[in-house]
């Protein structure tokens, strides 16, 4: 029986080989027949970038009768390459790209065939990819690109003949940047359609990062019967995952049918950008051309992929089906953002994002009437706008208010959504909606709707109302710049959150935490001539966790904010928005400053200096402080001198002098940090007998009784973080824990501890709690004579946690702190602190010395050229950080002497913030008489003001003097305020100025008194 089966057995499988034999007869028969098809009917171009594929085109050869029966195949599937033939068939592009989508396409080439399949009746679709984008790290320190002569040439030829307009001048650097990032692709393209790709490089880099064209496609000269579209489409720094699968799907959605498309990605050493022709017919051959309203749909739709994923809820719950356009989506979101961020920070259970979102889903006709309304007061194209705006109004009002559906707290609970969302539209003063170049939504408004918001979503700010609010909207986050002044300065600052729950958390408090920062920054701004703002952005990095992951998306956040920024505050010379589109129901220039502050990188630094120069920013490349052609707050250690010198009197103030009597510290801040990582450098330099016990970064924490060593430690500073300190220099009962040094022990992740005691050495695995408990420990209560908190997250120190600081018997675990971070301990831990002993010098004055420096490096940037200020930049410097130390100086001892002056009764913090309140309010009063009385600038004295404020550089150099009359009015109004403003504070002696008040009281009246004769 065996043997039968056997027998049987290989007697079907000789059957099936002799089949098989006749299958691959069958094949060869049909090879020369199918490769001549293929040369028949495939555009030319496809032989071309296929030429060093010769397997891939002798497969598909051979494979195209299956093709027809299996509609799909694929070719090649490597790491960095997939080829797939296919029907084309409507869709089959989108499928393929959908399959791929987490995988970042470097190169992408779609060819179509003539003519149907033999026995089919669809044609024959190729699709190749590949996924080998250059990294920014690479193409910046690539040597110089060395391309064959020949090629060079011939693509220079076709340039010149196909793009008569294009910048010759620029080329050379174009060119070589696409040869970096992809030699094959130039070495297998016709000269013309690379010259076509240096040119639509350039394209997209001066129409600010995004340009989408048309131009008429003769398809008869490139081997194809009739006429087609051309379509070009470049993107800077694009987003990097399901991106062409996005751009796939427009077409899709209003039948636009890809025949052949190229799609390359290149980086310039920065960021990437996305190159790509698209050849279309349309199903009803309706023409695509510049002024038609198709195209017109197409590149709305194309630009709003900046800003819109197609894989968030909002595209597939109200685009998908058909409910709104992409872009009128993506202002939808931005309301979800907006509402979510003003109404949570106060209740955050209440009024979560889900919740939010769900309203405006649930009720998509109160959405639809919410854009209509916004179109009506800012379309460009709307005439009588004003009329039909409060027409709109009126209904959208009555919709919400008559809003019911029978339950009614949830009714209570969505009317206040749509509320926020008509406040929303309603304050807004200026939108980039309407401008086609733009990455992401930014809208300026009237900070008056947070009156009419009420005291129950207020009441935990501070109750002075910001200038300004400008809100941000774009794919990857949303964030907001808030201003206390007109004339205004302060850093921007990155929250990097991964995953929806990171995202969320950080956005319940955004506003807020917004808010406090600049108020805070407008008490520290005092002394300068610019008020207090702050920029805040919170980055969902969509799952990412490496920084090659993440820094994509921060760079398009950044970079999409500040292009929008722009769009908004670059003004005519009457003060309205210079683009046409932006309808700008304020009206007037509006000089904000911008600094580096967290995840604000030196490459950003430099491009958004170069932006607002481009684009005729009032204050050019002075938006941005830390520039290389300016005063690097790392490199300088601006921040940390005003810490150290507030330190010193402090300490003085305890009876220690710093610089000769020994005393121990602790910082939160890494010695990698700007503030933390000078403010050590300053220590132990300036303090031969300080001990730094207490160290607690972003990397770890360092614990050593006896001091951190200066060797040890001085090789980390401004170079790494805390984890790097070599653990061989602990003395006995230190230790080092790791925070990113761990390891798995089943379910529980295990921390790397590092001790040392009497015998030596010890590492031990702790676990996540235990870690925790030890590091957070480490920043309240280790014990020290002085703390610096000079890094962490605002509000560490809160009513939850100040009274961590004390110990059992009530002593505190620092007599001094003195805040080198941002709003670190709450105002009410502040209170407690206080009451309880401990002397705290707050952020607004302790930290202002960074914001002075940075003021000065703008005025710098206004009154001399690049080469100038290098030239004498170590001088101006010198000037500089000497100004720091007096103002540092001037305001910590008016604090003490103000302290000891009213018995010890007010606390040092309502002292620092009843200065910062005077000069503020006396500064705004001095502005306003100088924007109404602009002679007095031409007064000796008060122009002696205007040069005292200058570094010495500037008013001993006769050249740079008369410049102060070429500086904008506004500024030169702001720099006599706050010069007079804060020396009137620091200086005045009030019995003295209140004689001179009742003196020249006395006599005034005296001559209206009537004659005694």
């Amino acid at each position: 029986m065996t043997g039968a089966s056997n027998i049987r057995l290989t007697e079907g499988m000789q059957d099936q080989m002799q089949k098989m034999v006749q299958v691959a007869t069958h094949k060869q028969q049909h090879f020369e027949k199918h490769l001549h098809w293929l040369q028949r009917t495939m555009h030319p171009y496809f032989f071309i970038t296929m030429k060093n594929d010769a397997e891939v085109v002798t497969q598909l050869a051979f494979a195209l009768d299956d093709i027809a029966r299996c509609r799909r195949m694929v070719l090649v599937d490597r790491e960095h390459r997939l080829v797939v033939a296919c029907l084309n068939q409507p869709g089959s592009l989108y499928e393929t790209v959908s399959h791929i989508r987490d995988r970042v396409i470097s190169y992408a080439d779609f060819s179509e065939s003539l003519q149907p399949l033999p026995g089919c009746q669809e044609t024959l679709e190729v699709q190749t990819f590949e996924f080998d984008c250059k990294s920014a790290q690479a193409i910046a320190h690539a040597s110089a690109a060395k391309t064959p002569v020949a090629i060079k040439n011939r693509v220079f030829e076709a340039l010149k003949e196909h793009y008569p307009q294009f910048d010759h001048h620029r080329w050379q650097k174009l060119f070589a940047t696409i040869w970096l990032n992809n030699r094959r692709y130039v070495l297998n393209s016709p000269p013309r359609r690379v010259a076509q790709l240096v040119w639509l490089y350039q394209q997209c880099i001066d129409h600010d990062g995004i340009f989408f064209d048309v131009e008429e496609a003769d398809c008869t000269e490139e081997g194809m019967p009739g006429k087609g579209a051309r379509l070009f489409f470049g993107v800077g720094n694009p987003p990097q995952k399901a991106f062409l699968p996005q751009v796939v799907e427009v077409f899709n959605r209003f039948n636009v049918m890809i025949d052949r498309a190229y799609c390359l990605t290149i980086n310039n050493g920065i960021h990437p950008y996305f190159l790509s022709t698209f050849y279309v017919t349309t199903d009803q051959g309706i023409p695509l051309e510049n002024d038609s309203p198709l195209f017109q749909t197409l590149r709305e739709e194309l630009y709003n992929t900046q800003i819109l994923s197609s894989q968030c809820e909002t595209y597939r719950r109200l685009v998908a089906p058909g409910i709104m356009s992409g872009v009128d989506a993506s202002l939808i979101s931005a309301l979800v953002g907006f509402c979510h961020t003003n109404l949570a920070h106060n209740h955050p259970d209440s009024f979560d994002l889900e919740g939010i979102v769900r309203a405006f889903y649930a009720h998509p006709t109160i959405a639809l009437q919410l854009i209509a309304l916004f179109r009506c007061r800012f379309d460009p194209d709307v005439e009588n706008r004003d009329e039909f705006y409060h027409l709109e109004l009126d209904s959208t009002r009555n919709m919400i208010d008559e809003y019911t559906t029978g339950r009614r707290f949830l009714d209570e609970f969505r009317r206040t959504i749509f509320h926020c969302a008509l406040l929303f539209i309603r304050h807004t003063l200026k939108t980039n909606f309407y401008v086609r170049e733009k990455h992401a939504l930014a809208f300026r408004l009237d900070p008056a709707y947070l009156d009419e918001l009420g005291e129950a979503f207020t009441a935990d700010l501070p109750a002075e109302r910001p200038f300004r609010i400008s809100y941000f909207y774009g794919r990857f986050g949303c964030g907001y710049h808030i201003g206390f002044s007109d004339i205004a300065r302060g850093g921007w600052r990155t929250l990097i959150t991964q995953g929806r729950d990171d995202y969320v958390t950080a956005a319940n408090t955004l506003f807020r935490e917004n808010y406090v920062l600049a108020h805070t920054q407008h008490l520290k701004n005092k002394d300068i001539y610019e008020g207090g703002s702050k920029l805040v952005a919170v980055l969902n990095a969509d799952g990412e966790s490496t920084e090659d992951g993440i820094l994509p998306c921060l760079y398009k956040l950044q970079f999409g904010f500040v292009h929008a920024f722009l769009d908004l505050f670059v003004t005519r010379e009457d003060g309205r928005a210079a683009d046409a589109r932006v309808v700008d129901y304020y009206g007037e220039e509006e000089p904000i400053e911008l600094g580096p502050d967290e995840n604000m990188h030196d490459s950003m630094v430099e491009l958004i200096a170069q932006m607002a120069t481009r684009r005729g920013y009032v204050l050019g490349s002075g938006i941005m402080s830390s520039k290389k052609v300016g005063i690097n707050h790392k490199e300088y250690g601006v921040t940390s001198i005003g810490v150290v010198k507030f330190a010193e009197i402090a300490m003085r103030c305890q009876g220690i002098d710093i610089h000769n009597d020994a005393f121990s510290v602790k910082l939160t801040g890494g010695p990698n940090g700007d503030v933390a990582g000078n403010a050590m450098k300053l220590l132990l330099e300036r303090c031969p007998h300080v001990r730094i016990t207490t160290i607690v970064d972003g990397g770890g924490a360092l614990y050593d009784p006896a001091g951190a060593d200066r060797d040890a430690l001085g090789a980390l500073l401004l170079v790494d973080d805390i984890d790097s300190y070599d653990v061989e220099a602990l003395h006995p009962g230190g230790f080092v824990l790791h925070r990113h040094n761990t390891r798995r022990n089943g379910l529980c992740e295990m921390f790397l501890k590092v001790s040392r005691d009497d015998n030596g050495l010890c590492e031990e695995w702790i676990t996540n709690d235990q870690f925790y408990r030890e590091y957070n420990r480490l920043m309240v209560a280790s014990r020290s004579d002085l703390f610096l908190p000079c890094g962490g997250r605002p509000e560490t120190l809160d009513d939850n946690t100040w009274s961590r600081f004390f110990d059992s018997e009530g002593l505190p675990s620092a007599a001094v702190i003195v805040e080198g971070a941002n709003s670190f301990i709450t105002p009410n831990a502040r209170r407690k602190l206080q009451e309880k002993g401990v002397v705290i010098l707050r952020d607004a004055s302790a930290n202002k010395c960074g914001v002075i420096s940075s003021s000065y490096e703008i005025l710098a940037n206004l009154m001399l050229t690049d080469r100038e200020f290098l030239f004498r930049k170590e001088r101006y410097v010198e000037d500089v950080i000497a100004r720091l130390n007096q103002r540092a100086s001037d305001e910590a001892q008016l604090i003490f002497n103000r302290y000891e002056q009213l018995g010890g009764g007010t606390l040092y913090t309502e002292i620092s913030d009843g200065i910062s309140r005077e000069i503020n309010q006396a500064y705004a009063r001095l502005f306003e008489f100088f924007e109404d009385h602009p002679e007095h600038w031409r007064k000796p004295e008060y122009h002696r003001l205007l040069v005292q404020h200058l570094p010495a550089v500037i008013g001993q150099t006769a050249r740079f003097c008369k410049r102060i009359a070429n500086l904008p009015d506004k500024i030169k109004s702001a720099i006599l305020a706050s010069e007079i403003a804060s020396s009137l504070v620091y200086h005045a002696c009030e019995q003295d100025e209140f004689m001179e008040r009742v003196q020249r009281h006395v006599e005034k009246l005296g001559q209206g008194a009537p004659s005694s004769k």
